[in-house]
């Protein structure tokens, strides 16, 4: 194989798999232009093409599925072979992706990598944040976070956090004008935030459990937002009754500018855990991330 093939695979199978000339020029470090010249040629050396492109959207063609079913998975070893051979350097190097909620993120990630991630300047670390069940394999991110009960069958899992429990909470402004619900289905009589959730295939519904029996409540209210930290903050505006984990408004319960209801009808959960694939060979950087975030009792 010519060098300038081995360059301009990598340059298709980057545009292929991002849909989008724009993204895979910024993770190749070239210009949008240059890589679009890089395609063309190879198109044309090859006299096929496998991109087809449109104002808005970029796909493969058949020939270009063919290859990207075929040769991606290649170049995906190549370049995994050569991160373990830049890893076996003594001091951990590399970057590690990693994709989670922004409340994991925030609450646990950050405080905990941070206290860490100092000593070790060749070590650097992505986070995403996305709520949707991403499929970290297909796309390349070394790990996932997500609660225990969502994490993917085939993986490993490492607890980063304890137990966790949800809250039905709400402004005391709020359930002056209300009565405060005694059992979830009173619910449906109140003013709350829905949250939208890709996990959920759209509106979350809110799952209760009390003494083994498991209840669910569709619920109606004039807001809906996709993210716990606009959940709360609806409900110390007054918007009604939110339901979210425990630990994002434990400090708003203490001060008293929201009530909790239902308690009884939340046992706790399995709490967060960083996923990977068990055939992923880890490296010194993905095990010291790997260490820094396990929860230890």
């Amino acid at each position: 194989m010519a060098r300038e093939d081995l360059s301009d695979l990598l340059a298709f199978v980057s545009v292929a798999r991002e849909r989008s000339f724009t993204r895979a020029a910024g993770k190749l470090g070239v210009s949008q232009s240059a890589l679009s010249h890089t395609i063309s040629r190879f198109e044309a050396r090859i006299g096929m093409r496998l991109l087809t492109r449109t104002t808005r959207s970029v796909s493969p063609t058949e020939a270009g599925e063919r290859l990207l079913r075929n040769v991606g998975p290649r170049l995906d070893e190549v370049e995994t072979e050569l991160a373990a051979v830049t890893a076996m350097r003594e001091k951990p190097a590399g970057t590690i992706r990693i994709t989670t909620s922004d409340h994991a993120a925030n609450t646990i990630l950050l405080p905990k990598l941070g206290r860490v991630m100092p000593a070790y300047p060749d070590v650097k670390i992505e986070i995403v944040v996305d709520y949707g069940l991403t499929d970290i394999v297909a796309s390349r991110y070394d790990a996932g976070v997500r609660l225990g009960e969502q994490v993917a069958r085939g993986m490993i899992a490492v607890p980063i956090s304890p137990e966790m429990r949800m809250a039905a909470v709400a402004s005391p402004a709020y359930f002056e004008k209300h009565a405060p619900p005694k059992k979830p289905q009173e619910l449906t009589g109140h003013c709350c935030i829905n949250i939208r959730l890709p996990t959920a295939g759209g509106v979350y519904v809110w799952e209760f459990e009390k003494r083994n029996r498991e209840l669910k409540v569709r619920v109606e209210g004039q807001v809906t937002v996709n993210g716990i930290d606009e959940q709360v903050s609806a409900a110390l505006a007054g918007f009604g009754v939110a339901f979210v984990l425990e630990d994002a408004v434990l400090q708003h319960l203490r001060a008293g500018s929201l009530v909790r209801v239902l308690e009884d009808w939340t046992p706790p959960f399995s709490g967060y855990h960083l996923y990977y694939p068990s055939r992923r060979q880890a490296s010194p950087a993905f095990s010291l991330v790997v260490d820094a975030l396990r929860y230890r009792a």
